[in-house]
């Protein structure tokens, strides 16, 4: 489904990504991880078009970098970290902005497949009880399910996730994945991910993509590329032994 050849980003004399490559097939889950500054949203922006980049990304064979707006969103769904929202839109209006891409133009009416979608969307995400409700009064997880939701109404092949549960807590952490994996169950789907926690990343994710420094670690099957050897590469510290000793923890051994 989606192809990145020889990614490289580099800012004036910095090199940001060196020469990042994977393959996305349906039904695959791609985490990309890595200690802070390793490129991962740095990726993101390139696949979204906001950096510029050498290296190709193709969906289907075709270069993105030549997707008009309206074929990129019906293709790829991009959810950025760190939404706000500073507008009252209520639920049901941000989630059917997901149609856009669809539309004839801003003053065009709905189709009855525009409603179908928008009305499944905030179905699967539990937001049908608060449809009306100002934005501005969500609470973190409830605002992410709706960014969430619009971009389901959007209905896109691949969805691009930059920390989709940042700041979260461990019940909405869940809630948003589970979520995400019940979306990719559908036919012709796959997505990618940027995670911090590595648990999320063995949990969820069918592929692992570590970085540092902006070059590629490991890539491959979750558990293969996660290995001890490949995180202390990565991480400059035993990872597992740290995992263990925290898991050790909770089962009352002793610290």
């Amino acid at each position: 489904m989606f192809c990145a050849t020889d990614i490289s980003v580099k800012v004036q004399d910095k090199m940001l990504i060196e020469s990042v490559c994977f393959e996305l097939h349906e039904g695959d889950w791609l985490m990309i991880t890595g200690r802070n500054g390793a490129g991962k949203s740095t990726l993101i922006n390139a696949i979204s078009q906001k950096v510029n980049y050498s290296g190709k990304f193709e969906y289907e064979g075709q270069d993105i970098k030549y997707f008009k707006p309206n074929n990129f969103a019906k293709r790829i769904g991009v959810l950025k970290q760190g939404l706000s929202a500073d507008y009252s839109f209520t639920v049901g209006e941000v989630v059917k902005l997901g149609r856009y891409a669809y539309s004839g133009g801003i003053f065009s009416a709905l189709s009855e497949l525009d409603e179908q979608m928008i009305e499944n969307a905030l179905e699967v995400t539990g937001l049908q009880s608060i449809v009306n409700q100002s934005i501005l009064t969500l609470s973190g997880g409830e605002l992410q399910r709706t960014f969430l939701a619009q971009l389901f109404a959007q209905d896109p092949k691949i969805l691009i996730l930059d920390e989709p549960t940042s700041h979260l807590d461990i019940t909405f952490q869940k809630q948003i994945f589970d979520l995400i994996g019940e979306w990719l169950k559908q036919e012709n789907k796959a997505v990618i991910s940027v995670v911090h926690d590595l648990n999320l990343a063995k949990a969820y994710g069918t592929h692992t993509l570590l970085l540092n420094k902006g070059k590629t670690v490991a890539y491959g099957k979750s558990n293969e590329a996660l290995s001890k050897e490949n995180l202390e590469k990565a991480y400059s510290i035993d990872v597992y032994s740290l995992m263990q000793g925290l898991l050790g923890s909770w089962n009352g051994a002793k610290t």
